[in-house]
């Protein structure tokens, strides 16, 4: 089973931190994910959009490891508006759906005041276990 920092092709090394780190006993943690693309690019200033983004980011990082969404097994997520998440449940459905389909693991919502990057309106952490320990 391979072990170690897992980051997938073509992003941006993050300073200071790990996208995401794969344990000898297949579980693999992953940094909060906020909105922006591997470049560290926000393209979207909106809930909707950024949530999108951060999701395809965990699901990147899952599959770079070697497994698929449906081995995200909890989501933490961090928001600064719980109204707007709430005012928009039904595209947040979509959106989640979209991304990682049928896949609802053990998730969790904060609301907090603020997040360290400057622009993100969520942050979302991942936990997934990997049945064949990586690539």
């Amino acid at each position: 089973m391979t072990s170690g920092v897992v980051q997938p092709e073509g992003w941006v090394r993050p300073k200071g931190y790990a996208n995401g780190v794969l344990a000898k006993n297949g579980t693999l943690y992953f940094a909060g994910q906020v909105g922006w693309d591997e470049n560290e690019v926000f393209h979207a200033d909106d809930f909707i959009g950024q949530m999108e983004q951060a999701l395809i980011n965990i699901r990147t990082i899952v599959q770079a490891a070697g497994g698929d969404v449906s081995d995200v097994v909890r989501l933490t997520w961090y928001v600064i508006d719980a109204q707007d998440y709430l005012a928009r449940q039904a595209e947040v459905g979509e959106v989640y759906q979209r991304v990682f389909g049928q896949n609802f693991p053990a998730m969790s919502l904060v609301v907090v005041s603020a997040l360290i990057e400057v622009g993100a309106l969520l942050e979302i952490e991942a936990t997934a276990v990997l049945d064949n320990g990586g690539p």
